[in-house]
């Protein structure tokens, strides 16, 4: 048996191979979706319906935005190299490019919302300061909130108006908001407004330049991030430029990778290469605390109180509001 023959069934033999793999992920992939049909998914909250509603809409433009260049740079990869696994990649890379290179503006967002609850926190503080109640003190403070809080804080006081329960309120604000800062603040608020005790001045003063110390920790930590992100940045780009150079340039030097086989070894290589972005990404991110103010409406039910027949105004308040919760 010739050379000839050995390496005609060896390319029968990897194509045969990769058939099998795509294969088995197809019908392992419609097994498990299979699973999830019958077996259906957990029913979820409306807040976390709608967050989810939200997550969805923005992952719609995000695809719409990044989903053309991708496309033309995978093309134009694939051209260019001929590698099938080389221009799947490369769209890849351009599509989650923000995802896993950028970061930055993600972090200025959250301390920028922080900075705004601070600024609130003290704004409240101070009208609180008059002698007025914290029903009269949020819509004052509202007004001259920054923009990022100022739809949220907006919806917060026409639930006032519309005689919604003070704690219920900023319970939705919290949810709204969605950020452990808050919920710190929003959780002292709704005490003070079921106890109407004192000292909300100094709790807030306190919450307001605690906001302020986490602002600066994240200023000088995105700082220290900034040059190491760069040059990762830089890293990629010329990993990226050298390998489109010798597929180009010396296609001679990089035949192999033509090959099924070595189409099978560069997607490892890739995914290797994914594997390293999306770590440097995680290390890359700051852990924020989880929520602590958060419902499980799925849980709570409200039923008529025993001894409902009974007028209203034998009631207690909170019967008369709420029912009893169990």
């Amino acid at each position: 048996m010739n050379l000839g023959a050995l390496g005609s069934m060896g390319g029968l033999f990897s194509t045969t191979v990769l058939y099998s793999i795509g294969s088995g992920v197809a019908v392992g992939g419609g097994l498990a979706l299979f699973l999830v049909a019958v077996r259906g998914l957990p029913v979820k909250p409306d807040h976390e319906k709608q967050k989810a509603n939200e997550r969805a809409a923005e992952l719609v433009r995000f695809a719409g935005q990044r989903g053309s260049l991708a496309a033309i740079t995978g093309l134009a990869v694939l051209l260019l190299t001929r590698w099938a696994v080389a221009g799947v990649a490369a769209g890849v890379l351009v599509f989650f490019w923000d995802r896993l290179f950028g970061g930055a503006a993600e972090e200025r967002a959250a301390m920028r919302r922080v900075e705004a609850l601070a600024s609130w926190t003290e704004s409240l503080r101070d009208t609180i300061a008059g002698a007025v109640g914290l029903e009269q003190a949020i819509p004052a403070s509202a007004r001259a909130s920054a923009p990022i809080l100022r739809p949220h804080l907006g919806a917060l006081v026409d639930r006032l108006r519309a005689r919604t329960p003070l704690p219920d309120a900023l319970q939705m604000l919290a949810d709204e908001i969605d950020d452990a800062s808050a919920d710190i603040i929003v959780a002292a608020l709704i005490l003070n407004a079921r106890l109407r005790g004192p000292g909300l001045r100094q709790v807030l003063g306190a919450l307001a330049k605690s906001a302020r110390e986490e602002v600066d920790m994240r200023q000088r930590v995105m700082a220290q991030r900034a040059s190491t992100r760069r040059s990762v940045q830089i890293v990629v780009a010329v990993s990226v430029a050298f390998v489109l150079g010798l597929a180009v340039f010396n296609r001679d030097f990089v035949a192999p990778y033509g090959t099924a086989v070595g189409q099978l070894v560069l997607a490892v290589v890739c995914a290797l290469f994914a594997l390293g972005f999306w770590w440097l990404r995680k290390l890359s991110t700051i852990e924020t605390p989880e929520r602590f103010l958060v419902r499980d409406e799925s849980s709570v039910q409200f039923v008529r109180p025993r001894g409902a027949a009974q007028p209203a105004a034998q009631a207690s308040p909170f019967q008369q509001e709420e029912g009893v919760r169990r």
